[in-house]
């Protein structure tokens, strides 16, 4: 869950196939140093809490951080009913 020094963060041997993918997508384009993924709409995948930790937020006010996930994740999130999201600058 959080960062380690073979490449930052590993996803959880639980996660499911979209936890996956969506982890997969914001390391690939914000290259966090901690990365949490969780479906929490009982597995149908319609809504996830993100954890993110990320030196590309430094300097953004936490509401540009949120718009930064919501760019990497547009595609996504169109087919969401919703998403916990919390981020911070590293």
């Amino acid at each position: 869950m959080s960062g380690e020094a073979s490449g930052g963060p590993q996803p959880q041997d639980y996660y499911s196939e979209g936890e996956l993918h969506i982890f997969k997508k914001l390391k690939e384009q914000l290259a966090p140093v901690k990365l949490e993924v969780q479906d929490i709409s009982g597995g149908c995948g319609s809504m996830y809490a993100l954890d993110i930790v990320s030196p590309k937020f430094k300097g953004l006010p936490v509401i540009k951080q949120h718009r930064l996930v919501n760019q990497v994740l547009a595609d996504e999130i169109k087919n969401w009913h919703g998403v916990q999201l919390k981020t911070k600058a590293a």
